[in-house]
């Protein structure tokens, strides 16, 4: 008789769940300090110092060089995975730097904003190349019929785990007597560590539950690991113009990430310069949170009916009409609509975005091509942030900038609607099929 510990489906069940609790792990990072606290602790510290137009721009250059790092390490991370079949051990190396780094940032001294940007250049590093790892793990857990639902479910428990601790971190900066804190400065700092510990301890159910793909390990010595890992992404280089639908989903995916991830990363210190105060930031982050938990299951549902690709469709129109309203904000609650606007199709565009990728992938080379993917999201990451730095510099507001994202959604868009899923996934059921090149 089968048991609960042995059933397959309780297993499954029980890694599925333990994988999106990694969202839950991880995407406090993303909005207590990538989207919410630090944007604003460092326009308000470097503002002593340079207009506030200079600080936006800073933060998008220093945003944009973070990317250009992860970039280049992501694919050589992911492949090493592949190689070595351990994309868990690299995971917990990845976590635990990250998390060290966070830890750090309380360390850093209140109003000295240098040393910041290296401090998060380096947590923000690792968190992009642990997501490159766990998004590899999502063909491990889940089969092709299942990856939209699990994919969403992951991004709804990221933004239920997110907007829990991040109305904690609200209530400590904006009431930080309640806590015992003599102040916002020294309570934003306790922030920082409360993420850290929340991004280790929610990490752990993953290492234990969640298996690596079964595939048997490259017998490869170790001082001939570097150029095998070397070799095995130049041939998937190769490989991928051979393979139309895969290379036109990552272009795609590059422009409209672009636009998605310079409005999480600049929305806030966009609204420091248009004169909106802490709370109504902070605030209206938080009801992303609240709201893009439900939203993103709602959008995983909506792939039934419509499809992924029609899903997909409609959130990159809803966000070439969010770059549009983001250029007549002036008042707080303008922010307020904009932020749930985003909250309605942020979560649901990128999680069928990631299980369409995953249906495009051979299992055995998933690793090496989310690293891939993830090279499309940093790349583009880097490019939007400096665009709008630059405009902002330029014209002295950040809001023409605002207008920089437009071409990136209409011109992802349209490529995306050039993919053909079908061909794609029979191509990549043919090189599985074969155990060959990508």
């Amino acid at each position: 008789m089968t048991g609960p510990a042995t059933d397959p489906t309780a297993r499954t069940r029980r890694a599925q769940h333990a994988w999106c609790l990694y969202d839950w792990a991880n995407s406090t990072f993303a909005t207590s300090i990538v989207a919410a606290i630090l944007p604003v602790y460092f326009a308000r510290t470097a503002a002593r110092s340079m207009p506030a137009h200079e600080a936006t721009a800073l933060w998008g250059y220093a945003s944009a060089a973070t990317l250009a790092i992860a970039a280049l390490l992501s694919p050589f991370v992911g492949a090493l995975a592949d190689q070595t079949r351990r994309r868990k051990p690299l995971l917990l190396a990845c976590v635990s730097l990250g998390v060290l780094a966070t830890l750090a940032l309380a360390a850093v001294p209140p109003g000295d904003w240098h040393p910041l940007l290296p401090t998060f250049a380096l947590a923000f590093v690792a968190f992009m190349v642990a997501n490159v790892l766990y998004d590899s793990l999502l063909p491990a857990i889940a089969a092709p019929d299942e990856m939209d639902r699990v994919s969403a479910r992951g991004f709804a428990y990221g933004y239920v785990g997110g907007g829990v601790l991040l109305a904690v971190n609200l209530a400590m900066v904006t009431m930080p007597h309640a806590f015992g804190l003599p102040d916002a400065a020294t309570a934003t700092r306790a922030a920082f560590v409360t993420v850290a510990l929340w991004w280790f301890g929610f990490s752990l159910p993953l290492l234990r539950q969640v298996p690596e793909p079964e595939a048997e390990p490259a017998h490869v010595p170790v001082r001939e690991l570097p150029a095998a890992v070397f070799a095995r992404l130049a041939r998937t280089g190769r490989e991928l113009g051979r393979h139309p639908d895969l290379l036109r989903f990552l272009i795609a995916f590059w422009l409209y990430s672009d636009g998605i991830g310079t409005i999480i990363k600049m929305a806030t210190i966009y609204g420091v310069e248009v004169g909106l105060g802490d709370r109504d930031l902070m605030g209206a982050l938080l009801l992303v949170q609240v709201l893009a938990a439900p939203a993103s299951i709602a959008f995983g549902r909506l792939a039934r009916p419509l499809g992924a690709r029609g899903t997909v469709l409609l959130g990159l129109a809803g966000y070439t009409g969010i770059s549009v309203f983001a250029f007549f904000l002036h008042h707080a609650w303008q922010f307020w609509v904009l932020a749930a606007l985003v909250a309605v199709f942020q979560g649901g565009t990128q999680a069928l975005s990631r299980s369409l990728f995953a249906s495009l992938v051979p299992p055995d080379r998933s690793g090496e091509l989310f690293g891939f993917y993830s090279v499309s999201e940093k790349l583009a990451g880097v490019i939007g942030p400096v665009l709008f730095g630059i405009v902002a510099q330029a014209t002295q507001h950040g809001r023409l900038a605002t207008l920089t994202l437009l071409p990136l959604f209409l011109g992802g868009a349209w490529l995306f609607t050039r993919v053909d899923f079908a061909r794609g996934r029979a191509a990549a059921a043919a090189a599985a099929s074969h155990d060959g090149p990508v």
